[in-house]
């Protein structure tokens, strides 16, 4: 953690007040210790619940003490002996800002409950000041030095709001990693919902893996659904981030797909959270087939080149007739009858396609027929066929 560097406010000992009246403001510490916790009750929201019982109690002994040495830095004209009460406080505020993150409350808040602690706790330190007789003058710099050391306080408080986050923030990555890698790698259900509490991650009913470029991720990150798991430490990655959308299933995935357009990224299906593996490969590969967007509107394309090898020996052999011919009649003919399966035989819709003569289909599909004779009536060799002549539909 750097080291703070502590300010310290100017201590001329022609504004140090004098006993009597430093006796007379700290009998006024409880009170306003508890006017300071009651303004920012009313008018902080989330601070209305954590100022209830003990903890109101805590917070209003921290008041006291931080005015207290206030006080006492003020009176006390030792040097630097002086600054012992002042950095107790210090420290106090640092400790108060990191304390804060572990409760959920944001730096905003913070700083507001210590705005209207500064104000509250001048009004009453004046007006007591204003009854012991002080002087115009000397008011003046004691309400310089009020404000300084509130300022100090606020800003040592900031900085472990500030440290806390950031130490909270890489602990909760690691675990949000942690937890992605157990659920791409398939670990046991249980070791999956002990890797989910430690990352203080609620498991949602469905998970969607959307892949894209790193330096796109943040940005993807603020406008998808609450909950969204990202990671970078996956070996399949290279230069992508991946994230686990909570419930983009149904109609909702129309957002994230809203939230991807424009971008280069690759959306898998939504799956139950558990398998999310199965979203995550899909996206893997539409990406290296060199296929954008939603995995869904491929599914052909990704169906038939799940099985390259098993594909090319499907296509070697039900085409094996073709092979004699020279490979421009060859290709003429199979895409005559890739149109002809697609259209269920239709001579007119396959010529419309093809753009030629409905006579030329008829001619074609005649050598079609003494080449496969009657296997075309096979359902098993149609079916072989219309898989072997389908991916190059997809492809093209």
């Amino acid at each position: 953690m750097p080291r703070r560097v502590v300010r310290r406010p100017r201590t001329d000992k022609s504004v140090l007040l004098p006993p009597e009246t430093v006796v007379a403001l700290r009998a006024e510490l409880a009170r306003v210790a508890d006017a300071v916790v009651d303004q920012i009750i009313r008018e902080v929201p989330p601070y209305e619940d954590a100022f209830s019982g003990p903890m109101g109690e805590t917070i209003r002994g921290a008041v006291q003490v931080a005015l207290g040495g206030f006080l006492s830095l003020i009176s006390d004209s030792r040097g630097p002996d002086a600054m012992a009460p002042r950095a107790s406080a210090v420290d106090g505020a640092y400790q108060l800002g990191r304390g804060e993150v572990r409760s959920g409350r944001t730096a905003d808040a913070l700083l507001s409950a210590y705005r209207i602690g500064a104000r509250v706790s001048w009004r009453h330190l004046s007006a007591k000041a204003v009854e012991q007789g002080i002087d115009p003058a000397t008011m003046a710099s004691f309400a310089e030095l009020v404000f300084a050391y509130i300022d100090e306080l606020s800003a040592a408080s900031v900085a472990g709001h500030r440290d806390e986050s950031a130490s909270e923030g890489r602990i909760r990555q690691r675990m949000v990693e942690r937890l992605a890698r157990h659920l791409l790698a398939g670990a046991p259900e249980a070791t999956v919902l002990a890797s989910a509490e430690r990352a203080e991650w609620t498991p949602p009913s469905t998970l969607t893996a959307v892949l894209v470029a790193e330096s796109q991720a943040g940005a993807l990150l603020q406008v998808l659904r609450r909950g969204t798991l990202l990671t970078t430490d996956l070996p399949d990655l290279d230069g992508a981030a991946l994230l686990m959308v909570p419930d983009a299933h149904g109609r909702r995935r129309a957002s994230v797909l809203r939230a991807v357009r424009g971008r280069d990224a690759w959306v898998g299906p939504a799956r139950p959270w558990v398998e999310v593996r199965e979203s995550y490969d899909r996206a893997v590969r539409a990406r290296a087939l060199g296929l954008t967007g939603d995995t869904e509107a491929h599914l052909p394309r990704l169906v038939l080149t799940a099985d390259p090898r098993a594909l090319a020996d499907l296509r070697a052999r039900v085409l094996a007739p073709l092979d004699e011919l020279r490979p421009a009649a060859a290709a003429k003919l199979r895409e005559t009858l890739r149109a002809w399966l697609l259209h269920q035989g239709r001579r007119e819709e396959v010529a419309a396609t093809l753009f030629v003569h409905p006579q030329t289909v008829r001619y074609r599909m005649t050598q079609i027929r003494d080449l496969y004779g009657d296997r075309l009536e096979d359902p098993d060799t149609v079916l072989a066929l219309t898989i072997a002549l389908g991916v190059e539909e997809v492809s093209g």
